[in-house]
């Protein structure tokens, strides 16, 4: 008999101030991306976007828990969005437009480490890239134009997924082994943050071409967390960018081995 699709939780965005043409006043709401969503299913596996847990919107730790979340999934990607607010990791916001979502990373480094503590996997993309770091106390450049020397634009607003540049994988890292020893490839760019410092026991296994920027990290610790600051959801079938399939599939290959 076959198994069971693995299920794979997706951490929400979170939209706190709807805009009114949505009809929802004074409501949060919590949703997803399809095209990440679509990418996962599209390599076998369920999705289900995990929301957020907490005291003020009348639930108590006692009816349900992050625990009883994550004992039920197999393994957890953190999608991009907003930005990591800046006193997540202990600094202050350089600009107002910076300010990011600090309700929002203190849901998914919750969720994060639980997902670790049961022994199962976490995939962190372009944002979530950033949270990790950030969880395992790294910080971020607020903005890579402003404030790292020499640095190529990361983001174009018109371009959006369609701005692209070449990365350089670290050789001998798990990440390069998965393109075959590739030296490097074409991905999209949309962020204007990157990591700085680098968290406890995080290994950096790519860079941007050219400016040196960090865009891939992994951690050395008992578990699975790996981070790629471009979207391998939005690659698709377009011509010249690197496949995101071998990270999608590494990752779901941890999780099926997680699930024994």
């Amino acid at each position: 008999m076959s198994r069971a699709p693995l299920r794979i939780g997706l951490s929400a965005r979170l939209l706190h101030t709807p805009p009114a043409e949505l009809g929802f006043p004074g409501k949060t709401l919590q949703y997803l991306e399809q095209s990440m969503a679509h990418w996962i299913m599209s390599h076998g596996a369920l999705v289900l976007m995990v929301p957020t847990i907490g005291q003020h919107l009348g639930l108590r730790r006692a009816q349900i828990s992050v625990h009883d979340y994550v004992s039920v999934l197999d393994g957890l990607v953190l999608q991009g969005g907003a930005d990591v607010s800046p006193t997540t990791y202990r600094q202050e916001p350089l600009r107002p437009e910076w300010t990011g979502d600090r309700v929002r990373d203190l849901y998914e480094i919750e969720l994060l480490w639980e997902f670790v503590i049961q022994g199962k996997p976490v995939l962190g993309v372009c944002r979530g890239a950033q949270l990790i770091n950030v969880a395992c106390g790294g910080t971020l450049w607020q903005d890579i134009s402003e404030y790292v020397p020499g640095a190529a634009a990361h983001r174009d607003v018109d371009l959006y997924d369609k701005h692209h540049h070449e990365i350089e994988l670290v050789a001998g890292s798990h990440l390069a082994t998965l393109y075959d020893g590739t030296a490097g490839g074409l991905v999209n760019s949309i962020h204007h943050q990157a990591v700085r410092d680098l968290g406890s026991d995080l290994r950096i296994e790519a860079y941007s071409r050219g400016d040196n920027v960090i865009e891939a990290i992994r951690w050395q610790g008992n578990g699975y967390l790996f981070g790629c600051q471009w979207h391998p959801e939005f690659h698709g079938s377009a011509g010249g960018l690197l496949d995101g399939s071998p990270i999608l599939q590494d990752f779901l290959d941890a999780a099926e081995r997680a699930r024994g």
